[in-house]
């Protein structure tokens, strides 16, 4: 067994790169939350080739002296810390003095630093963590740090880098993020020369989000401003019904750190139990502010997680500001829904033909539960006998509608309780799956296209799959930075949905659930994503729609769930009502 050593500083340098270092996005968050907390009221963030060829993060910060330059490049060489109980002291975003020496030595890193009181500034060239040189050079007072040809000492750590687009678009998401966090510092962000972002001080968070994310966006937002023993909660939250089909858009900072925080999280999707649809996730960008020594911002080696350390009584204060803002705006406006078509639109290409299943009538067998029927409790979902058996579509009969959504069948066994949602959406999704397979959705051209704002993840991810989105119906054009124009929708969509859909859409790419290299898997997603918007329930429906309803979900290949997951139709049958009537 080989002897113990300790490392050199070069290797230990690479090794703790690997924690802090994941992708040139963790470079620009470092460098600029170092000039934050130089106090810096102008940043500059310029990067060449998704910041693998070239990161540049320029402030009229504080500024360095020599020693003090050369010191910030020392392992654990900190100004922020001198016992561990300074850690329940902590006001700035940098504290463990791991993040320069770390950077310096994957890369070839530049440093430029002046104070005010010095008559010069210093320079310092460290390539792959070995120093080159230190000299005198002339800048204006601040620093300016150069990140060039990022993992060039670990070329194994580039193999792991995503696209130039998709690291281009982290690197825009984190000075994004910081950019909320200080409205009153002008941001500026250059991508291979062309200016991405340019923001001058704002007064306030709405002007910072309108710059940032767009009108769309802030036009969802509501502000909120609370206070509780020990803790502030201010910042802007969606209006009711606002929601996303994922967490992107919840942005939670903790002390002016943006960070993932699960408890804030659970806590605001609590908050709008009642106001989102289940699966929806609300809209905010939100500052929690409390006592630093009642929250732990070393639990993760990147600082995006945190702990409390009184997490119920955090949880408990959000939950109660949020539903109290809430409560105080007017609901939402109640939405007039358009008639189902009993059949796609006239312009939606015929898809294949669906494989059809024939199910016989139930026999009569008053006071019996019959055989089809499995589960247990008094509700069981509807299993028809086996398909080899001759028939067709259950032989049911219309008695009528309960709340608008449930339609009631009488059979000889008893009564079936159909879900006309869950119904359509298994009919809509076997329709769409079959054209999204068959290459024959057509789209509708729109009169006055619309407009798209995305944040640059979503962007990236837009543009990798236009291909994708187009042979599903949809036509999009780049229309500005991060700003397209919808041109086309499917024929089977209603036009004004076309942007929360595409939202959705984005969203799973975003998670992988539309991302693996199977089109067929990704087809099926998609129409599943589809079906649920497809369908458009009038108030009211008679007896020949709703037979015609129950023969078309018997002739898809599982007409007992929707595509979801939940259950088409349950029954009772006529000894579970005479049970319940004690007869």
């Amino acid at each position: 067994m080989p002897s113990i050593r300790i490392l050199p500083d070069r290797v230990a340098n690479q090794i703790a790169a690997g924690e802090v270092i994941e992708r040139p996005a963790a470079v620009v968050k470092e460098l600029v939350e170092n000039a934050l907390d130089a106090g810096a009221t102008r940043i500059s963030v310029e990067f060449q080739h998704g910041g693998r060829a070239l990161m540049r993060v320029e402030d009229n910060g504080a500024g360095m002296d020599r020693d003090d330059a050369l010191l910030a490049l020392q392992r654990h060489a900190t100004s922020k810390l001198a016992e561990a109980s300074d850690l329940d002291r902590l006001t700035t975003f940098g504290f463990r003095g791991e993040a320069l020496p770390s950077i310096a030595s994957v890369s070839r890193f530049t440093l430029q630093t002046r104070t005010g009181q010095g008559s010069s500034a210093t320079e310092i060239l460290v390539n792959g963590g070995k120093l080159e040189h230190t000299r005198d050079c002339g800048r204006p007072m601040g620093t300016t740090i150069e990140v060039a040809h990022l993992f060039n000492s670990v070329p194994g750590r580039r193999k792991f880098l995503k696209t130039d687009r998709t690291e281009s678009a982290h690197i825009a998401q984190v000075v994004r993020l910081y950019a909320l966090a200080f409205p009153r510092v002008a941001f500026t962000l250059v991508e291979d020369g062309r200016t991405v972002f340019r923001s001058p001080s704002c007064t306030t968070l709405i002007e910072r989000v309108t710059e940032i994310f767009g009108g769309q966006l802030a036009a969802e937002l509501v502000p909120i401003d609370a206070a509780g023993p020990g803790m502030g909660l201010r910042g802007l939250i969606g209006r009711p019904g606002a929601g996303r089909a994922t967490r992107h858009e919840l942005i939670t900072f903790v002390n002016f750190r943006p960070v993932d925080s699960r408890a804030l999280n659970q806590a605001l999707i609590e908050s709008y139990h009642e106001s989102l649809p289940k699966g929806r996730y609300p809209v905010a960008v939100l500052f929690f502010e409390c006592d630093p020594a009642a929250v732990d911002v070393n639990v993760h080696p990147a600082k995006r997680e945190v702990r409390f350390r009184a997490e119920p009584l955090v949880r408990g204060f959000v939950i109660r500001s949020v539903l109290q803002r809430l409560r105080e705006l007017p609901a939402p406006g109640s939405v007039t829904v358009a008639p189902a078509p009993s059949a796609p639109p006239a312009d939606f290409p015929s898809p294949p033909p669906l494989p059809t299943r024939d199910y016989p009538a139930p026999a009569a067998h008053p006071g019996s539960r019959p055989p089809a029927a499995v589960g247990e409790g008094p509700l069981a979902p509807v299993v028809p006998p086996p398909a080899s058996l001759p028939g067709s579509a259950p032989a049911w009969r219309f008695i009528g509608l309960a709340h608008g959504g449930t339609a009631i069948f009488e059979t000889p066994a008893g009564l079936i309780l159909l879900d006309r949602r869950a119904a359509h959406e298994r009919v809509w999704f076997e329709r769409l799956r079959a054209a999204f397979k068959a290459h024959t959705v057509e789209g509708q051209r729109l009169l006055l296209p619309g407009l798209l704002e995305l944040d640059p993840i979503a962007s990236a991810l837009l543009v990798d799959r236009q291909a994708f989105l187009r042979e599903s119906g949809f036509e999009i054009a780049a229309f500005g930075r991060n700003v397209f124009r919808v041109e086309a929708v499917p024929a089977w969509m209603d036009p004004g949905d076309a942007q929360s859909f595409l939202r959705d859409v984005l969203a799973a790419f975003r998670e992988g659930r539309l991302g693996g290299g199977d089109l067929d898997v990704a087809r099926e997603e998609l129409a599943r994503m589809a079906a649920s918007r497809a369908v458009r329930l009038p108030a009211h429906a008679g007896a020949q729609e709703l037979q015609a309803l129950v023969a078309e979900l018997f002739a898809t290949g599982n007409p007992l769930t929707s595509p979801s997951g939940r259950p088409t139709c349950i029954e009772i049958s006529q000894g579970e009502l005479a049970r319940r009537f004690q007869r």
